[in-house]
């Protein structure tokens, strides 16, 4: 039965994988073979990404539009940019500038290429400093 995202299979496959398992100890284990169980691991792995794609959009509804973030920007010039704006609206971001860095790329790590922008990233900011990326 499926429950949110996430079939009781693809969280079963998850589960064991967590455990250590390889994908063909898992697929002797559940009775399937290696290709069915890399399908259904990589299909989990998608549907959790677009569910975390999904709620930081809902979060940036509560936010504040801060700033973009252009293609080509270094993350350490980025998280300047974010304090600073942040600071002109008076609002306190609740981060230090790793954990900003760290924050920006883990939003999606495709739009990122070692500590550079490849895609522009929407900045979003609550009242309480927590920031979000569009």
């Amino acid at each position: 039965m499926k429950q949110g995202l996430l079939t009781d299979r693809q969280k079963e496959v998850l589960r064991y994988r967590k455990t250590g398992l390889t994908q063909q100890q898992v697929a002797d284990i559940i009775g399937t073979s290696k290709a069915n169980v890399c399908t259904i691991e990589k299909a989990a792995y998608e549907n959790i990404e677009r569910a975390k794609e999904t709620l930081e959009f809902l979060y940036t509804l509560d936010s504040d539009h801060l700033c973009t973030i252009k293609a080509g920007t270094d993350l350490f010039d980025a998280s300047s940019t974010i304090f600073e704006e942040a600071e002109k609206l008076g609002i306190k971001v609740k981060y230090n500038t790793i954990e900003l860095i760290n924050r920006i790329h883990d939003s999606n790590p495709g739009r990122f290429r070692a500590r550079y922008v490849r895609e522009d990233v929407e900045v979003y900011i609550n009242k309480e400093g927590d920031l979000f990326f569009g």
